[in-house]
């Protein structure tokens, strides 16, 4: 899959994979590479830039396979960051579909 279609829907599927619950890291690039192929080392600084900007917060719990996890967790501007997100993601999605479309037609 091309890189930069990647790049561009990383934010918005951590951002849907945490509506359901506190997720670490690892937890998230797992999920999404059951959909398409992702570097788990390319989740970690989006994980921390959506901290910084105030869209999760995070804290320790003790994981019983090894070290203590940092999990993550949606603050209210979180919330509205990806719904935000959502609604330009389906804005522009429908927009390349139109075009694929009658780029298409014979």
């Amino acid at each position: 899959m091309n890189i930069q279609f990647k790049k561009g829907v990383l934010e918005i599927c951590v951002l849907v994979l945490a509506t359901s619950g506190d997720r670490y890291g690892y937890e998230l690039a797992v999920k999404i590479s059951e959909k398409f192929e992702v570097a788990v080392g390319s989740v970690y600084p989006l994980l921390n830039r959506l901290t910084q900007e105030g869209y999760f917060s995070t804290y320790l719990k003790e994981s019983p396979e090894g070290p203590p996890r940092k999990y993550y967790q949606l603050t209210p501007e979180g919330w509205r960051h990806m719904r935000a997100l959502l609604a330009q993601w389906t804005d522009f999605t429908r927009a390349v579909n139109e075009i694929i479309e009658e780029g298409l037609k014979p």
